[in-house]
């Protein structure tokens, strides 16, 4: 396999952050609803907490600790804004239960916009877990408004139960919902396995380890799935977001390679668009955005992205069905980056461990 090696390209080379909010307790993802200024950090204990004005309020948005298991890769993970929740006032979260179990649940705002009203609680999609790590994490609505769920393998390590490629378990795989017609959901037309023949209707893409974080880019129609690997190599996938029924290869490959059998078929298998090895420090890859904001249009159209233990920040961009312009930034040493976020203007912000959330301010 012939891995991407980053080197600082010519011209910019620093990304300028600076610190919009601090004191969350292990913030986890940053998002907006449509339209609105606020910023909504999710905290992996299980509440959600709303930045206003540049301040962070006191009481939080949603509090459901009591209902979930938190530490290592569990806890709450993400959450999502219906495409109408100007209207509807609907948002759903991922988290793990206190069996350690994937719930996607649906909650509606109270009638005061910044406190979630908690006793609308609605379980959307429950998936048992067999062991504590490789939960996947994220919710979020893609440009055909259906509900995208990222699902991990079920963990331990190399897929013991082969979820990844057992197409009718939701475990290592990403989930294609509709949450908008009909209670708890319907199966969207165009699922790879919609009439339920071959695999469950949920499925929309299989053969993934642990898409901890993906991103669509509206602009161009793409999907870009950061999906981490096992012991060798990280990657990221970049695919049209129309295309169903996509195999990333997990856990016949890892990355390019084979997994464990060497001269495996891969014959239909994706490979990633961008891979790279592990080497001292690195061991997770942390996908971000493309960036479409305003504040910097020298970046736009770049998709960014970092690895959890080396906290660097690489970005490249997509075009005619390759990854061009790769780059290594330089940034403030913030520590470990746990995820990315994006704001309803297009802004792209990084959570980082230390509890403080940044927004890229410029470059240079």
């Amino acid at each position: 396999m012939n891995l991407i090696f980053f080197l600082a390209a010519a011209g910019l080379t620093t990304i300028h952050l600076e610190k919009v909010g601090e004191g969350f307790k292990s913030p986890v993802y940053v998002t907006s609803p449509p339209g609105d200024s606020r910023l909504f950090v999710v905290e992996q204990a299980g509440r959600i907490r709303v930045m206003k004005n540049g301040h962070t309020l006191p009481v939080p948005f949603l509090d459901i600790a009591s209902s979930v298991s938190s530490g290592g890769e569990r806890g709450m993970l993400s959450m999502a804004f219906h495409p109408e929740y100007n209207t509807n006032g609907w948002f759903f979260v991922n988290y793990t239960d206190r069996n350690g179990d994937t719930h996607v649940e649906r909650f509606k705002v109270s009638a005061n916009p910044d406190v979630a009203d908690a006793t609308t609680a609605r379980l959307i999609l429950k998936v048992d877990q067999p062991y504590a790590n490789h939960n996947g994490g994220l919710v979020m609505f893609g440009p055909d408004g259906m509900l995208y769920i990222g699902m991990g393998d079920g963990g331990s390590g190399g897929d013991p139960h082969g979820n990844g490629q057992n197409t009718r378990a939701l475990l290592g795989k990403m989930l294609r919902i509709n949450v908008s017609r009909a209670e708890p959901y319907t199966i969207p037309v165009g699922n790879p396995f919609a009439n339920g023949a071959g695999g469950a209707p949920e499925v929309w893409a299989t053969g993934l380890r642990n898409p901890w974080r993906f991103a669509f880019d509206r602009s161009l129609g793409k999907l870009y799935i950061a999906d981490v690997g096992q012991d060798r190599t990280e990657e990221i996938d970049v695919v049209p977001a129309n295309k169903a029924g996509i195999n990333y290869g997990w856990n016949v490959m890892e990355g390019g390679r084979c997994y464990r059998r060497p001269g495996c078929n891969s014959a239909g298998l994706e490979p990633p668009s961008v891979a790279y090895d592990h080497g001292v420090g690195v061991c997770s890859v942390i996908g971000g955005y493309v960036y479409r904001g305003h504040r910097i249009p020298q970046i736009v159209g770049t998709y960014f992205y970092s690895d959890y233990c080396t906290g660097w920040l690489r970005s490249f961009r997509y075009e005619n069905g390759a990854a061009t312009e790769l780059r290594s930034w330089t940034m403030e040493n913030i520590g470990n980056v746990v995820s990315f976020g994006e704001d309803s203007s297009g802004e792209l912000y990084i959570v980082a461990e230390n509890g403080k959330i940044y927004r890229f301010a410029g470059v240079s």
